[in-house]
């Protein structure tokens, strides 16, 4: 019996999506919610699973079309037996398992160039890496078949093509098409900076109290909280949530000529991840305590880098906070995610010498910028939620005692 294959059901804010990867070829036998195709949208990357054992009879819909909610994409015929390839899971079983024990080993290997180096019978310790980070890549592990194949007719055509890539005056292009992660954050940002009166207003905090505090309960702090480690994310989350208490505008969005006045803190803390920025949210922050926050965002990172991060991670938020600090940025001025009206950047901590009482102290300063839409934020509301934000960083007992 042959099952009908559908994309997901696609949320109001997702209009469609665009085949990623299929990780099954046509006439391939496949097992009850063995993943078969990733389908990308604007946000996440969707994955859909085999509904029965069977073997994918049908691909409707390729790697780079286009597809809507709940569209056909494949067929799968239920119960039914991969004809000639029937042994060849077994031999391939042996090759599998080392590939699968060494991922720990290669985490820079995306799944789809290692699932190629496995059919290929490429070790992919040999790939090399053209992505963010030294990622290897799908396109990566084409090039090496392609390169294996040409090797294979020629042993001593490969030697002889590596000078050519290092020869003195090669300018090399690769042309690859934009995600629709990164095409949509682009449309996004574009639309901001030209929507909005935006501005940006900055000042200092010194980080050595929480640095003090930081170094001496860290270790306390993860013993009583199941390896959740101590950052200054939730210290900068925690003083946010009450800086917004008290500058409502600041958590406020504008909805055509309505101002709606959030009354909960819905906190995005944007992530770096292999597809480009995402922004998953903490809903209700105000209610979280160090140790709810610290791992909710590593639980988010973990998310990030599997790309298994949903939508409804990512949807809503009130207040966004980016640390690009942890790429030695010193100062920004970060671009306010619509439909909020103001963002805050974090940035490196660097010591400097600072005026304390009369004498120079060299201490660990960092800079915070807030950039905030003008059509509903005054600078007097951006400059007092800042220095709101300095003065319960720079004393800690006041986040707890609520001063």
């Amino acid at each position: 019996m042959a099952i009908e294959i559908k994309a997901p059901t696609f949320p109001e804010s997702v209009a469609d999506g665009t085949v990623a990867t299929w990780h099954k070829k046509p006439g391939e036998a496949v097992k009850r919610d063995e993943l078969l195709v990733d389908i990308e949208t604007d946000k996440v990357v969707l994955e859909v699973v085999a509904p029965a054992d069977g073997v994918l009879a049908e691909v409707i819909k390729n790697e780079g079309d286009t597809v809507l909610s709940e569209e056909v994409i494949a067929r799968v015929e239920e119960g039914a037996t991969a004809a000639a390839p029937a042994a060849q899971p077994a031999a391939s079983a042996p090759a599998a398992a080392p590939a699968a024990a060494g991922s720990d080993e290669d985490p820079i290997l995306a799944p789809a160039a290692r699932k190629i180096a496995e059919e290929n019978g490429i070790d992919p310790a040999t790939l090399v890496g053209t992505g963010k980070g030294g990622r290897v890549t799908k396109e990566d592990a084409v090039a090496a078949v392609e390169a294996k194949k040409s090797g294979a007719a020629a042993p001593a055509a490969k030697p002889a093509a590596a000078p050519v890539v290092t020869a003195a005056g090669d300018r090399t292009e690769k042309r690859v098409p934009m995600t629709r992660l990164r095409a949509k954050v682009a449309e996004r940002l574009v639309e901001a900076q030209s929507s909005m009166a935006m501005l940006t207003t900055f000042n200092e905090v010194n980080m050595k109290p929480i640095m003090d505090l930081r170094a001496k309960y860290k270790d306390l702090f993860e013993k009583k909280h199941n390896g959740v480690r101590l950052g200054f994310m939730s210290f900068f989350v925690k003083a946010a949530t009450e800086a917004l208490k008290r500058q409502p505008g600041v958590n406020a969005s504008i909805d055509g000529n309505d101002i709606v006045y959030h009354g909960y803190q819905d906190i995005g803390v944007a992530v770096s991840s292999d597809r480009g920025l995402v922004v998953p949210v903490l809903r209700n922050a105000e209610f979280m305590s160090l140790a709810e926050v610290e791992g909710t965002i590593a639980e988010f990172g973990k998310k990030a880098k599997a790309g298994k991060l949903t939508l409804e991670d990512m949807q809503g938020g009130t207040f966004t906070i980016s640390n690009g600090g942890v790429f030695g940025s010193l100062l920004s001025t970060p671009i306010v995610n619509p439909p909020q009206t103001a963002i805050l950047g974090m940035h490196k901590i660097q010591e400097r010498p600072m005026a304390v009482n009369g004498q120079v102290v060299i201490l660990p300063m960092m800079y915070l910028a807030l950039s905030y839409d003008h059509r509903l934020i005054d600078g007097k509301e951006a400059v007092t939620f800042l220095v709101t934000m300095k003065d319960l960083l720079e004393d800690p007992a006041r986040l707890l005692l609520d001063i």
